[in-house]
């Protein structure tokens, strides 16, 4: 037993060298497949974390704390979380339960799983719709702090569920060609880009 283990180890990749280096390479980094979602996440990240870096910098090494920048934070997470949660619909892993699929018939499962692809379009553009009525109906009405309209943060939000709709029906197009669904198939991934 404990020379099939030896011989187990004797498989792995080597790291160090017989010249008592290490030696290790990364593969290439591709961000090719990476949504334009993950970019505009990425950029209203960094924003977040400068302003937040403000924050602590202006309040604990200056001793005089910049009022505006809890505010902004505030919309920057905000608008992290709306463009981000498009990146989880494009690679559909979103929470879900499939507990009760693998107990259906197949035809049955496809056709709930279906469903569930066109509630879900409903439902954000649905929100898309309600977010807009809702900038009509803000009008000019100003942050609290900063004298900027309401409705640039309300903006993001809606293109988030713009986006999270337009990944809804891509997702849904690639379960109608692939024949079956996330859902049905839980190890199965969002390889179409």
């Amino acid at each position: 037993m404990a020379m099939s283990k030896l011989q187990d180890l004797d498989d792995l990749p080597k790291v160090m060298g017989d010249d008592g280096q290490f030696h290790a390479t990364d593969e290439a980094v591709d961000l090719s497949g990476t949504p334009i979602e993950a970019w505009v996440a990425l950029l209203f990240f960094w924003a977040l974390g400068l302003t937040v870096f403000y924050q602590f910098f202006t309040r604990y090494v200056l001793n005089d704390s910049a009022s505006w920048t809890e505010e902004i934070a505030r919309y920057l997470l905000i608008a992290t979380v709306f463009t981000g949660a498009a990146i989880g619909v494009a690679k559909n892993n979103h929470i879900q339960v499939d507990f009760f699929f693998r107990f259906m018939p197949a035809r049955l499962s496809y056709a709930v799983a279906l469903l569930v692809d066109v509630m879900r379009i409903a439902f954000f553009g649905a929100a898309t719709f309600l977010t807009g009525q809702m900038m009509q109906k803000l009008g000019s009405y100003k942050m609290t702090i900063i004298d900027l309209p309401m409705n640039w943060v309300y903006g993001v939000v809606m293109a988030g569920f713009a986006a999270m709709c337009l990944r809804s029906i891509w997702v849904m197009r690639i379960h109608l060609q692939r024949g079956y669904t996330v859902l049905e198939r839980p190890e199965s991934e969002m390889t179409d880009r």
